[in-house]
């Protein structure tokens, strides 16, 4: 069920999250906390959706979505039952009256309900009113939410990443995205389509890495961004699983900016062809870039020297690699669309490509360069700060 051993070989098979009420719980005051800027209109945020998943299906990719891969996982009843206790777990609700009436209310939900329900946010009135006994329940009150919403979780690159037959379930870098890792751990362990998957990283690890800054680059080698959200550690630890298992044999570690505008390196860096890609001017300069390896028992880590179209070409065995620089370069339309993701493209295959409509300038230099575009429209998707890569997880893709 899992084959990922490219980012543009022709894809077969791809997880999504049609946004739901999560979307309908951004409190202005709560930004921050959730990690958006702005808040997306739930209706067309949808409409928006459902033409990027058509995208997919009319070009013959099988479309599987989060929550319905997540409701086949705990159809069992004690399976169901221990994921209402991770989900109240990791919600960090203190006050056993409100522990005492998620329980009660999930208990009564099944399959697809149960899992919507839990990534909507439960809200406090949803309790109606009821006396203040202790300082808890007075302090409590003042809060929207018994459970946060998942806002964030559209974005299904960031939770957990296929590469090769096996799954990096990842530690978020946010404690309010990390319940997001929850699905993808019923998904994978109890999912009957998913049996015996095996993991390159585990949720319950202590060090921070997410989806959007891993990228397989060919057969051999998979590329990790150190980020403000992937810890070098994580780095160290999953490529130490990842040489060991013996699919990949390079792991790349791309130490990139940490600044929200370039919080993964599918940001700023995406693979469109076997010779081409997407790239931020801004990351160039400062860029490092170290090889991590196992020619014998040991891991071997060895800083690359060179421009990052020397680097790939040297990795790709390749004279000559194409970089199409965001906005063609221009400092001013660079910025303002790296803000809406004009770095970030989706292959369904090689040399075509998903993009969002708003980033025309972009998207004019990929046109010239020959790449195909599938474009579309992101008027409110991209407040969310991401792009068509970041909205996918690719579960299964041709072999070379």
């Amino acid at each position: 069920m899992i084959q990922v051993f490219s980012e543009i070989t022709p894809l077969k098979k791809v997880i999504l999250h049609r946004p739901g009420r999560e979307l309908l719980n951004l409190a202005p005051d709560m930004l921050p906390e959730l990690l958006f800027d702005e808040i997306p209109y739930l209706d067309k945020a949808v409409e928006e959706h459902d033409a990027f998943a058509d995208i997919f299906r009319k070009e013959g990719v099988e479309v599987y979505y989060l929550e319905d891969l997540a409701a086949k996982a705990i159809e069992k009843e004690q399976v169901k039952r221990a994921f209402i206790d991770d989900f109240i777990k990791e919600s960090h609700i203190t006050s056993p009256r409100e522990e005492a009436f998620v329980r009660e209310l999930l208990e009564g939900l099944e399959g697809k309900d149960l899992i919507l329900r839990t990534m909507e946010g439960i809200r406090r009135e949803t309790m109606g009113e009821y006396p203040c006994k202790s300082l808890t329940d007075f302090i409590s009150r003042e809060n929207y939410f018994i459970t946060n919403p998942m806002p964030n979780l559209y974005f299904t690159r960031d939770p957990f990443s296929l590469m090769g037959t096996k799954v990096s379930l990842n530690r978020m870098w946010s404690d309010i995205r990390n319940r997001e890792t929850i699905y993808g751990k019923y998904i994978f362990e109890h999912h009957p389509d998913f049996s015996g998957t095996e993991f390159y990283y585990k949720r319950e690890s202590a060090h921070s890495i997410e989806g959007g800054d891993e990228l397989i680059v060919s057969q051999d080698t998979i590329a990790i961004g150190i980020s403000q959200r992937t810890e070098a550690k994580a780095v160290e630890q999953i490529a130490e699983s990842i040489l060991f298992a013996g699919e990949f044999k390079q792991v790349l570690a791309f130490v990139i900016p940490k600044k929200r505008a370039f919080m993964h390196l599918d940001t700023v860096f995406t693979m469109i062809d076997h010779d081409c890609f997407t790239v931020h001017p801004e990351i160039e300069g400062p860029l490092e870039v170290y090889s991590l390896t196992k020619p014998g028992s040991d891991i071997v880590v060895t800083k690359e020297e060179g421009t990052l179209e020397q680097i790939l070409g040297k990795t790709l065995q390749l004279d000559q690699v194409r970089l199409i620089r965001c906005a063609g370069g221009n400092p001013l339309d660079a910025s303002r669309e790296q803000w809406s993701d004009g770095s970030n493209t989706l292959a369904i295959r090689p040399g075509e490509v998903i993009v969002y409509d708003r980033n025309t300038v972009t998207n004019e230099v990929l046109d010239k360069a020959g790449v195909k575009l599938h474009v579309m429209v992101s008027g409110e998707l991209s407040r969310g700060r991401g792009g068509p890569r970041c909205m996918s997880m690719p579960l299964v893709r041709e072999k070379e």
